[in-house]
């Protein structure tokens, strides 16, 4: 195979794992439930589209399609965001507190004109 090729697939796989990492640590790190789901998803979309968008550069260059890698990317792109979307609404369904701290514009009886 071209050395180019695999250089390229090398990078993308590197910055794609970069993302995954930071969607762990942020899992790990972040204090509450909406921050924790926030991390992973945005991040991880990111880090398997990578690594997905890698296999699709590699098999084009063995002469396959890569058809399959691109069915997976569409669903995983499709599915975490809706997947995100519902548990933050059943969270908020089930009175779930944030440790985010509120603005005071966002609490009319708080805000002093």
């Amino acid at each position: 195979m071209n050395p180019l090729i695999e250089w390229a697939a090398a990078a993308i796989i590197v910055i794609a794992a970069f993302f995954l990492l930071v969607g762990a640590i942020g899992l790990v790190r972040l204090p509450d439930f909406y921050m924790r789901l926030h991390a992973p998803t945005k991040a991880s979309t990111l880090g398997v589209g990578g690594i997905l968008v890698a296999s699709m550069l590699v098999s084009a260059f063995q002469g396959r399609a890569g058809f399959a890698e691109l069915l997976i990317t569409l669903f995983v792109f499709v599915t975490a965001p809706v997947s995100a979307n519902l548990m933050a609404q059943a969270a908020l369904h089930l009175k779930a507190r944030s440790q985010a701290p509120v603005p005071p514009q966002a609490v009319p009886e708080r805000h002093k004109s």
